[in-house]
């Protein structure tokens, strides 16, 4: 299981996974620490509640851990599976810890906005240059079925073992004005 005392003998590591030295890990650390029992009091006394506070499993990690996993998180873009097998907690769980400590790092750090804003289905092109305004183009591809090759070498190139038939893939590139790159 990974730790933040494993992680932090190894500084040059520890930058890689978080962005952060230990040091300056630590400085952000003692901020979160004095503002989290003031949100969690503040989470945990919300008319909605139906169990009363203390009530629950409490959680497997620490706030150091939690927090850690979150900027690995952050760093490295990878799933809540790879996370969890990381901290050996089930990816559920990560989700939920991520949720929980992302709110009050939010005020100890700048977190880019994109990463925090959860964000619905996007229905138009304006809302995804919106979102993406540096995007140059639609990447797209296709297959469409074609009829068994009577040769067995174009029986193997046209083969999908996707659809399970022979069909022909089709790559198209698609500017921001519609017109067809390649």
């Amino acid at each position: 299981m990974l730790t933040y005392e494993k992680l932090s003998k190894k500084p040059g590591m520890f930058r890689t996974f978080t962005g952060l030295t230990p040091e300056e890990f630590d400085k952000i650390y003692a901020q979160l620490e004095q503002q989290y029992p003031i949100y969690e009091q503040k989470r945990l006394t919300q008319k909605k509640r139906k169990r009363a506070i203390g009530a629950g499993r409490p959680f497997k990690l620490s706030l150091k851990e939690r927090m850690l996993m979150l900027l690995m998180y952050y760093r490295l873009y990878i799933t809540y599976a790879l996370i969890g097998y990381l901290f050996d907690l089930d990816q559920s769980n990560v989700y939920r810890n991520i949720a929980l400590v992302e709110p009050v790092l939010k005020t100890c750090i700048p977190i880019p906005e994109k990463m925090t804003k959860r964000t619905r289905k996007i229905g138009t092109i304006e809302e995804l240059l919106e979102l993406f305004p540096e995007m140059k183009a639609f990447i797209d591809a296709t297959e469409q079925e074609i009829p068994r090759p009577k040769n067995k070498r174009r029986q193997k190139n046209y083969y999908s073992g996707k659809k399970k038939k022979h069909t022909v893939k089709t790559q198209i590139m698609v500017n921001k004005k519609g017109v067809i790159s390649a």
